[in-house]
């Protein structure tokens, strides 16, 4: 069997006899959509748990298939069976996820609360049984023999590690203690995020006021009038936790005892003593993540994590982060001399707090830069700068996008592109783009995906459904969605994640995925366009008149890349380090939550001024969203992206089609190799660190 060939049989999984059907269940018909993609408009929270039952079934179907095969253990009867076994369960699993994540209900809590520690027990079941790992370990073992080429043999290597970690040589009773912790985990990850979820929409400041909106820019006061009028408070303004609101009016309001009060309900969320504090929850998260690391043989929960990571060890991690803090700490020592400057000039004090930051680094980029950053906001209308990111695609890749009004949405506020490739016929894939914030979505921003890619029984490819969702400023009754900048940088971000996955040409399911440390190149080195003046005059334009941006805001723009870097840098890194400390224990203990963040930033040196990014209650990536021992990854990316287009910049061409082309074949390959080896063929040489030094203004 062809490589191709045998990849394609993924799509044919879950059709053997213990199929069931429901005609009015989505799930059990094929999908007669456009490109396939779910039919939304008819999937109801109900079809959702027997479809689970379903692809469970279907799942334990196949592998029973596979342990009770009388022929003797092969790639093609026992790793590509496996590989391609569990189709129905994860077409079931990425709807539900995605959907639970921008829409969530109190019906599908109650579904996903049903079904998470169901799906615990499945997949351990699966991973613990050793009959399969006993196939498994057979093909290992004779792999250069089993294994017709290198893709194989790193497909078999990585399954066979991957059921080592998961358990497969544990004594039975040692299985059975694995699967309660797993257990346990899944369900408290599952409560911090729904905790940090209704506490993060709990609190509101209203004003009633209009004194207490001076420096606001008209655009944040009618937006929180509109959020106030949504709320029953008709002829007040509502602030709220999201970023759109929260942010601005720490940059502009110039109420001190609001700034206070708003940013102290952001950093008290989840710490309040009540039902939804997640000091309990995230205590109990560490020490079964220490127990089920040592369980398994290792020292701590991040040299579980780590030892498949490019970073490979905690000791590595820590020297990165500890390079860097000192001159980013010694910048932002610098930033808040100047903001005090300022602030004893207009009020005779010099007194600073955490949320004075915001409101004085602003009148610090006014002083510095002659930037304001609401001078910027009208030249960048969301429609705008989704067209400039589509069009920087097409610059460096030739790709275009077709809106698509004819497919299926799981929110009316989606607005859905085909992808097509650069021969202007070849579908790529579906992009849905979820853009504002709502009730029943988390904050922060992401890209997943509804399909990934695969292919067909006859060797085509399977095109990839993604989607991009983020939590944007929203319109207004005047004004359509007006960014800023962090928030333009973040569809840049969140858009080179998108590119990831439609460039995707992977011919294994198990070797799609990359290192943790390695998945935020992609992401980031899309960054880097974003303010540079060429894409700018492109695609910045002001909402009203279409004007492009003026060359010399631009330019304001360009000068002042070195802004506030202190700041973001130390916050970035106090939250990596806190997260590291949290794992790195060796020892279970009961955790004194503020106690333990506390002499974790102290030992750092942070200044009382500057918060990490996350506290721990609501450091939602770490103890419900896959980055434990990873946050770090940001910043070990970045190195590689900042060393990427350094390429571009020493090309000439910022657009240069042969980097380009590299580059889209790094993306292409997925986990097909280490993320150094990828790195190092796109490149051809080690990655240096010195462009993410400048970059940041540390050297």
């Amino acid at each position: 069997m062809t490589l191709l060939c045998a990849a394609a049989l993924a799509t044919s999984c879950g059709t053997g006899p213990t199929a069931t059907t429901d005609t009015e269940n989505p799930f059990f018909a094929a999908w007669e959509t456009p490109f396939g993609t779910p039919p939304f408009e008819a999937i109801r929270p109900e079809h959702y748990r027997p479809a689970f039952d379903e692809g469970m079934a279907r799942e334990k179907a196949e592998i029973e298939a596979i342990v009770n095969n009388p022929q003797a253990p092969t790639f093609e009867n026992t790793i590509l069976a496996y590989d391609n076994s569990g189709e129905f369960l994860r077409r079931v699993s990425a709807v539900f996820g995605c959907v639970t994540g921008t829409d969530m209900t109190p019906e599908l809590e109650e579904i996903q609360s049903e079904v998470s520690p169901l799906l615990t027990r499945h997949n351990s079941d699966i991973s613990l049984d050793p009959r399969l790992f006993a196939r498994v370990k057979t093909v290992y073992e004779g792999r250069d023999s089993l294994c017709g080429d290198s893709l194989q043999r790193r497909l078999t290597e990585k399954m066979y590690r991957s059921f080592v970690r998961s358990g497969a040589e544990l004594s039975a009773e040692e299985q059975e203690e694995l699967r309660q912790i797993d257990e346990r985990l899944s369900m408290l990850s599952i409560r911090f995020g729904r905790n940090l979820r209704g506490d993060n929409g709990a609190f509101v400041l209203v004003i009633d006021n209009p004194e207490d909106l001076k420096g606001l820019p008209q655009n944040v006061v009618e937006a929180a009038a509109q959020e106030a009028e949504q709320r029953g408070e008709a002829g007040k303004w509502a602030f709220t936790l999201d970023k759109p609101s929260l942010i601005p009016f720490l940059q502009y309001a110039e109420n001190r005892d609001l700034r206070e009060r708003l940013y102290t309900g952001y950093l008290t969320r989840c710490h309040h003593g009540d039902e939804r504090d997640n000091r309990t929850v995230l205590d109990s998260i560490a020490n079964l993540r220490l127990q089920r690391a040592n369980l398994l043989g290792y020292p701590t929960h991040a040299a579980y994590v780590l030892d498949r990571q490019m970073a490979r060890t905690p000791e590595a991690v820590y020297a990165r982060l500890n390079e860097l803090l000192p001159p980013a700490l010694e910048r932002a020592r610098g930033e808040l001399a100047e903001m005090r400057a300022i602030k004893l000039a207009e009020t005779g004090d010099s007194s600073f707090a955490s949320w004075d930051w915001w409101f004085y680094a602003e009148r610090l980029r006014k002083a510095k830069y002659d930037l304001n950053e609401d001078e910027l906001r009208p030249y960048f209308a969301l429609d705008s700068v989704r067209k400039g990111v589509f069009g920087l695609a097409t610059k460096l890749y030739g790709i275009t996008f077709r809106e698509r009004n004819d497919l299926p949405k799981y929110n009316p506020e989606n607005r859905v592109f085909e992808v097509i490739d650069a021969d202007g016929t070849t579908h790529l894939g579906v992009l849905y783009l979820d853009f504002h914030p709502r009730a029943g979505k988390r904050v922060g921003a992401w890209c997943t995906t509804f399909r990934s890619q695969a292919y067909d029984s006859t060797g085509a490819r399977i095109a990839p459904v993604v989607s991009i969702v983020t939590n944007f400023s929203k319109p207004t009754a005047d004004a359509p969605a007006l960014l800023t900048l962090d928030e333009t940088t973040t569809l840049f971000h969140e858009f080179g994640h998108g590119l990831h996955q439609l460039f995707s040409m992977v011919p294994y399911r198990g070797l799609k995925g990359v290192e943790r440390d390695f998945v935020e190149l992609p992401s980031q080195v899309m960054e880097n366009w974003a303010m540079r003046p060429e894409l700018l005059a492109e695609y910045a334009r002001h909402y009203r008149t279409g004007e492009p941006i003026p060359a010399e805001l631009a330019a304001k723009i360009a000068r002042s890349g070195l802004f506030n870097q202190g700041f973001a840098t130390v916050e970035y890194l106090a939250a990596s380090l806190l997260d590291m400390d949290y794992h790195t224990l060796a020892q279970a203990q009961p955790l004194d939550v503020d106690a333990f963040e506390e002499t974790s930033m102290r030992g750092i040196g942070l200044l009382p001024q500057i918060e990490p990014r996350y506290k721990s209650t609501y450091f939602q990536h770490i103890f419900s969203g896959g980055y434990s021992s990873g946050y770090y990854s940001y910043i070990w990316a970045e190195v590689l992206d900042a060393d990427a287009f350094a390429a571009y910049v020493a090309s000439g061409d910022l657009f240069n089609p042969e980097i380009a082309a590299r580059f889209r074949t790094l993306l292409s390959r997925g986990g097909t190799a280490d993320g150094d080896v990828l790195y190092r063929e796109f490149r051809g040489a080690e990655p240096s660190m010195e462009p993410l030094l400048r970059r940041r203004g540390l050297k």
